[in-house]
């Protein structure tokens, strides 16, 4: 896939690792619709790309039926969709104040797991009729997930579950859409530089940089916008939950 000239919708797209992407998309020739929840967030994105900022509640289907239609609008068909929204709220299973407040692990969920399917659901619905391209292909997803998938650590039921989510649901959009000559892949990111990161004191940043075997040192917002092109470019790559950690296993706590 050539991103030159095809439309790429971006969730979470107001920062972060969502940014990056916009930023080295648009690089490439794509036409970028930033959406997401905070909305000067989003703008200062797509203005820097050239592209279309759009508010995006991606747990809401009202919300998103909405602007998936103004994304559309604004590019033509999506044939690239990268769901970045996410959230990491930590809590015990039991703690010492009782139970974990049901709602609390329901919203993690409903952001991080039923978002990602939200937007999978709508954007691939328009994608397949999307003009083919090279080897018949429509268009590609890649949803975001992250190590804690595999090894959540102490106080990530919530984000472990839901990011186990994408993983297991990964393969199955994967065989679901082939008939419209739709990928679907996944990245599960480790330790990733973000401003969250940057605001932990030096000697805990320093801890975390070192804990991946190597190299030793966090990765970037920039290392996932690159796998993101690697993944656009090699189109045999499909069904694929790829670990971006420098061979990180998380310890429990």
């Amino acid at each position: 896939m050539n991103v030159d000239g095809l439309a790429a919708v971006i969730t979470g797209g107001g920062s972060g690792i969502g940014a990056e992407c916009a930023r080295v998309l648009a690089k490439e020739g794509a036409k970028i619709a930033v959406l997401d929840l905070n909305l000067e967030g989003a703008r200062e994105v797509a203005a820097e790309c050239g592209g279309v900022a759009i508010e995006c509640d991606v747990t809401s289907s009202e919300s998103a039926v909405k602007a998936v239609g103004e994304a559309k609008e604004a590019n033509g068909i999506a044939q690239l969709l990268i769901n970045c929204a996410g959230i990491a709220t930590p809590g015990r299973i039991v703690n010492r104040n009782g139970p974990l407040p049901l709602e609390d692990y329901e919203a993690v969920i409903k952001v991080n797991l039923i978002g990602t399917f939200n937007m999978i659901r709508l954007i691939a619905a328009d994608m397949q009729d999307a003009d083919p391209m090279e080897d018949n292909e429509r268009g590609l997803i890649i949803n975001t997930a992250s190590v804690a998938a595999y090894e959540g650590q102490i106080g990530q039921a919530a984000y472990s579950s839901s990011k186990g989510g994408i993983v297991a649901l990964n393969i199955v959009a994967a065989r679901e859409l082939a008939r419209s000559g739709i990928r679907v892949n996944t990245i599960s990111p480790g330790l990733i530089d973000t401003p969250m990161m940057a605001g932990l004191p030096p000697e805990a940043h320093e801890s975390l940089s070192k804990q991946p075997e190597f190299p030793k040192r966090l990765g970037t917002p920039e290392d996932y916008a690159k796998l993101v092109l690697n993944l656009c470019e090699n189109v045999l790559i499909n069904g694929e939950v790829i670990r971006l950690d420098g061979a990180l296993r998380m310890a429990a706590r």
